[in-house]
């Protein structure tokens, strides 16, 4: 500051000085909302860093004083994931967006990964992260939160994806005249662009973090038992105790959490995204946000979050050194031989270590499991298929009338993170108690347990894609008299269409997932399995049988790759070749 000239001194000191110079209301409740916050935060961070054996010595309890710090610690493990689930969907949907060799892998990745069940994933992940961090919690912790992450990072990834894959043509054709870098197109079109259907699923992935909450808290793998404290690991000693009462309590704090962190994160990013809407004519309703208007009028907030704004703009203003390189021309012929070849060379690999696995798996398993496993799994396959589309029949009327109406956007959107987030465990004493008490089969009841926490990708999908939809169209539709079923002919099904086809992928690979606890439910000692590939899973991975859940997670990815191509990838080439709202 001594070097800046007299009257540029003056000015810089009057511009810092002045939030302190004459505070309001609005600073007071912002300081308390930003130091209650960051408390928590340190108190949380420091109780994960323990020893281990202080899992063993303060095991869960089921007191009331302990739920609280339960929930928090939870919370936590939620946002570590869906942190490492953002910088995952930047890095890999752009890059599947954008090189059609890295999509000839990422995107059949992307199906399979999202098909292996959260078992699957904490099987052959806790011996690593425990190996990582020897004798420290902190092990544990990661093994959770990359748990979670498998649960959260999938939907958005698709999400982003599908945003990059259906840029209208005419910015495309802009930022190309402005000369834009990858970098500088990447911040001030792609992720704009992006914004509004990411942040809604971005709930929807931290709502379905939730849903396997129990999974990643209360790990039982074969011998090999860790309980993290949380709110999981209380539903899981409440459900194994058939204690109602404490399963009520947990479910209220979950609520309770939802509320907040919707009120004081979300509901605010989903007001400032509104800016990013694609459209010619400003529409009529807002997204408003209590947090977001105390946060413009406060003088606190911009001092406290200047670093933050400094460094936004200087990420904004930052040109990566180009490399430079002569661009080679080829013939359209020699490209396509060349990704043929790129394929065959993928197909190769796939193949040696698909032989590699069989050559395993034979050793230890004989020919009649693969048999079952297989035969199962069609079992799961037809039940995604029909809870998909009845799902789909209710949901997406629904979502284009609450996504077209910003207010009710608002009323619905707790409520709707809540359902998505209700632990399917906490179904399981009414669904166990009502299919024993009238002799129901298990093969057909247990089944909506599967879609419970799923159908909610297709109901938040919907509601990006209804308010993504420009208003000048709205209004076009309105003026030419486009009613009833002409309208949602011509104006709301091609509009959330790609929307609806992310929502349906993730929604039938979540409910492939979801099979895994809900054909296999337990409440205290009654044991009720529907027979599919789900139970085939759990019970290989409470047994500890590594060569089984191998095999049930293989015969999943193949089924989940069949059906995406069979069904979901062309429906999404129809989406960029014909629905794109150019």
């Amino acid at each position: 500051m001594v070097f800046l000239a007299p009257e540029r001194r003056g000015a810089f000191i009057a511009r810092f000085a002045r939030p302190f110079a004459k505070p309001n209301i609005a600073d007071l409740l912002m300081l308390v909302l930003i130091g209650t916050s960051a408390v928590l935060v340190v108190h949380g961070v420091q109780q994960m860093n323990q020893p281990l054996a202080a899992l063993h010595q303060h095991p869960v309890v089921l007191e009331l004083g302990r739920l609280p710090g339960y929930a928090l610690l939870t919370t936590l493990r939620m946002f570590a994931a869906i942190l490492c689930s953002l910088i995952f969907t930047f890095v890999v949907g752009s890059l599947a967006a954008k090189s059609r060799k890295a999509a000839l892998v990422v995107i059949p990745a992307l199906d399979i990964l999202q098909s292996v069940p959260v078992l699957g994933f904490l099987t052959f992940t806790v011996a690593f992260f425990l190996g990582l961090f020897p004798g420290n919690e902190l092990g544990a912790e990661c093994a959770s939160v990359f748990a979670v992450f498998t649960a959260q990072a999938w939907n958005m990834a698709f999400s982003f994806y599908q945003s990059l894959r259906t840029i209208p043509s005419d910015l495309d054709e802009a930022s190309r005249q402005f000369s834009l870098s990858p970098w500088r197109r990447f911040l001030r079109l792609e992720v704009p662009f992006a914004m509004p259907g990411l942040i809604w699923n971005t709930m929807m992935s931290m709502s379905g973090g939730w849903f396997f909450v129990v999974a990643s808290e209360a790990i039982t793998v074969g011998d090999n038992t860790v309980t993290l404290p949380g709110l999981g690991s209380w539903l899981a000693l409440a459900i194994e105790r058939k204690d109602l009462g404490a399963v009520v309590w947990a479910v209220g704090a979950m609520a309770l959490v939802i509320a907040l962190y919707d009120q004081l994160i979300f509901r605010p990013i989903v007001a400032w995204a509104d800016k990013f809407r694609f459209e010619q004519t400003a529409s009529q309703e807002r997204a408003r946000s209590w947090v977001y208007d105390l946060s413009r009028r406060t003088r606190l907030a911009r001092t406290l979050f200047a670093p933050i704004a400094w460094l936004g703009r200087a990420l904004l203003a930052f040109e990566p050194p180009r490399i430079k390189s002569r661009a080679i021309t080829l013939p359209a012929r020699a490209e396509r031989w060349i990704d043929r070849a790129w394929l065959g060379a993928v197909l190769v690999a796939v193949i040696l270590v698909a032989i590699k696995a069989a050559v395993v798996l034979s050793h230890t398993l004989a020919l009649p499991a693969v048999g079952e496993a297989v035969t199962l799994g069609l079992l799961t396959l037809a039940r995604v298929l029909i809870l998909i589309v009845i799902a789909s029949v209710i949901w997406v009327p629904i979502g284009v009338w609450i996504g077209l109406r910003p207010v009710w956007a608002e009323r619905v959107q707790p409520f709707a993170q809540f359902l998505a987030a209700f632990p399917a465990n906490v179904l399981f004493p009414i669904a166990v108690m009502v299919i024993v008490a009238l002799r129901l089969n298990p093969d057909v009841w247990l089944s909506p347990l599967m879609v419970f926490g799923t159908q909610w990708y297709i109901l938040f999908n919907v509601i990006a894609g209804a308010s993504a939809l420009p208003t000048d169209l709205k209004e076009a539709a309105s003026m030419f008299g486009v009613r009833r079923w002409q309208w949602w002919r011509t104006v709301a099904l091609p509009g959330i269409f790609p929307y609806y086809v992310t929502g349906a992928i993730t929604a039938s690979g979540g409910s492939w997932n979801a099979s895994i606890v809900a054909e296999l439910v337990s409440w205290g000692q009654t044991h009720l399995e529907a027979r599919g590939l789900g139970a085939f899973i759990a019970k290989a991975t409470a047994a500890g049988d590594l060569p089984r859940v191998g095999l049930g997670v293989a015969v999943m990815s193949l089924f989940v790759i069949i059906l995406n191509r069979a069904l979901w990838r062309p429906l999404y080439g129809f989406a960029e070749r014909r629905l794109r709202l150019d």
